[in-house]
């Protein structure tokens, strides 16, 4: 079964996501999240720099609705240029 999952819908979702320390970062992945999650209040995205400064990581909790949405998220955030990586 392909909507095979541990979560029940709706719930809270943490995602976390990293890159690059650039202007315009969290605008940008922002952006993509609202395209899958619009009632996403961006001032709730937690910033952290790496120790270095070189990366920074945003948690963006979202409202998910099901599998299929995350999954889309997912895909949309990894597919962006300026992401590293998303957990």
């Amino acid at each position: 079964m392909a909507d095979e999952t541990l979560l029940a819908f709706p719930c809270d979702f943490p995602l976390k996501i990293m890159g690059e320390t650039r202007n315009g970062f969290a605008q940008a992945v922002l952006e993509v999240v609202r395209v899958h999650a619009p009632d996403f209040d961006g001032a709730t995205i937690e910033m952290r720099p790496s120790s270095s400064g070189k990366y920074l990581s945003l948690t963006c909790t979202v409202r998910a609705t099901s599998k299929a949405q995350l999954d889309a998220l997912y895909q949309d955030l990894t597919g962006h240029p300026w992401v590293k990586v998303v957990l």
